[in-house]
C-alpha cells in the first residue's frame, strides 16, 4: 500500500508545472509559430518572385531567341533511321559537323543512308540493332562507344506513327510497348549514366500527338505516347535533383504526324486542310535540330499547336471534345 502512495507521490510530482514555466509557456508558442509563418511567407514571395522572372525570361525568349549551340564534334546515336525524321535527323546533323552513329533494325536501308553521308564527306556509322532487346542495347552502344567514344546526344526515334500508322490496323499491345516505351529504358541504363560521369549530354524524345489527347481505335500507341512524356518529366527531374540540369539536356519533341509528309503521297482526310497545311520531313528536322540546339525543353511540329495543347487542358472536358470535332483530321488527334 506504501508502494502504491509513492508512486502516486512520483505521478503527481511528474505532471506538475512550475507556474513560472505555465505562465511563459503560450508567449514561447506564439513566437514559434510567428516564426514559422514569416517563413513560409517569405519562401512564397521568393516563389513568386522567381515566377515573374522566369515568365518574363520565356518572354523576351519568344522575342529573342537563345543563341544555338554548336554540335560540331558531338557523338550523337539516333535510334531509328532508316525513314522518316530519324533519316533526316541523321543526315542533317551529319552537315553540321556531328559524328552520327544510325541504328536501326533496317540494314539495307540505314546501310543506304550512311553510304550517302559518308559519300559527302560527313561522318557516319551504321548499325543494327533491336532496341526491344536490352542485351542487343549494350551491344550497340558498346560498339558506338569503341567506334567514336563516349555517345553525347541521343535521339529515340522508334515508336513514332507515320501518317497512314495511324488510320491502319495497330500493331500487338506488346508490341507497341517495347518498341516505344520500354527501349528508352534500356538506352538510358547504358546512355545516361556515361553522361553523367561526363557531365556533358542531351537526350530527346520524340512522341506524337497521341500522347495529348490520344488517338481513335489506336489505344496502345496512345497510352505508350503518354508514358514517353512521363519518362521525360522524371528523367528532368532526376537531372534536377542530381544537380546536371544544366549540362544535360532533355527536349520532349511533340509529332503531328498528319502535317508530316516523307517524300509520299499525306492521304490523311483533313476537315479544314488550311488551318494545317503539310510539312517536308526535311522541314520538320530542321525545326527539331534547331529546337534542340537552343536546348528548348519542349518542341513541336508545328510549332503552334503546342501552346494549344496547352490551353485544351485548361479548358473543361466538354470544350475541348468540341474542338476536336471542329479540327477534325479523319483521326480525331
Amino acid at each position: 500500500m506504501s508502494g502504491r502512495r509513492q508512486l502516486m507521490r512520483h505521478d503527481s510530482q511528474a505532471s506538475y508545472i512550475p507556474d513560472w514555466l505555465e505562465c511563459h509557456r503560450t508567449p514561447v508558442s506564439m513566437i514559434l509559430r510567428l516564426y514559422s509563418s514569416f517563413i513560409l511567407f517569405w519562401d512564397f514571395c521568393i516563389i513568386l518572385i522567381y515566377f515573374a522572372l522566369q515568365l518574363l525570361r520565356s518572354l523576351y525568349q519568344q522575342v529573342k531567341l537563345p543563341k544555338r549551340k554548336s554540335v560540331a564534334g558531338e557523338i550523337v546515336a539516333i535510334f531509328g533511321t532508316s525513314r522518316g525524321l530519324g533519316r533526316e535527323i541523321a543526315i542533317q546533323l551529319a552537315e553540321l559537323g556531328a559524328k552520327v552513329a544510325c541504328v536501326d533494325v533496317n540494314s539495307t536501308d540505314n546501310d543506304a543512308l550512311v553510304k550517302a553521308i559518308n559519300s559527302s564527306g560527313y561522318v557516319a556509322h551504321a548499325f543494327e540493332c533491336d532496341v526491344t532487346n536490352k542485351n542487343d542495347v549494350i551491344r550497340t552502344t558498346s560498339a558506338i562507344e569503341k567506334k567514336f567514344g563516349h555517345i553525347s546526344m541521343l535521339f529515340h526515334c522508334c515508336g513514332v506513327p507515320s501518317p497512314r500508322s495511324l488510320v491502319t490496323d495497330p500493331p500487338p499491345i506488346q508490341t507497341t510497348l517495347n518498341l516505344s516505351v520500354i527501349s528508352h529504358f534500356w538506352l538510358l541504363e547504358a546512355i545516361l549514366p556515361k553522361m553523367k560521369r561526363n557531365n556533358h549530354g542531351h537526350i530527346v524524345f520524340l512522341t506524337s500527338v497521341a500522347g495529348l489527347s490520344g488517338v481513335k481505335h489506336q489505344t496502345p500507341l496512345a497510352v505508350a505516347q503518354f508514358a514517353v512524356q512521363g519518362l521525360f518529366e522524371s528523367v528532368l527531374d532526376e537531372l534536377r535533383i542530381e544537380k546536371f540540369q544544366h549540362t544535360i539536356q532533355t527536349s520532349l519533341v511533340h509529332l503531328y504526324p498528319f502535317v508530316i509528309t516523307d517524300k509520299s503521297r499525306n492521304d490523311i482526310r483533313m476537315r479544314i486542310p488550311s488551318a494545317f497545311g503539310t510539312i517536308p520531313a526535311e522541314e520538320a528536322a530542321k525545326r527539331i535540330i534547331d529546337g534542340v540546339r537552343r536546348n528548348e525543353l519542349e518542341i513541336s511540329i508545328p510549332k503552334y499547336l503546342l501552346v494549344l495543347g496547352h490551353l485544351l487542358k485548361l479548358l473543361p472536358r466538354r470544350a475541348t471534345l468540341l474542338l476536336r470535332e471542329l479540327f477534325d483530321t479523319g483521326v480525331d488527334f
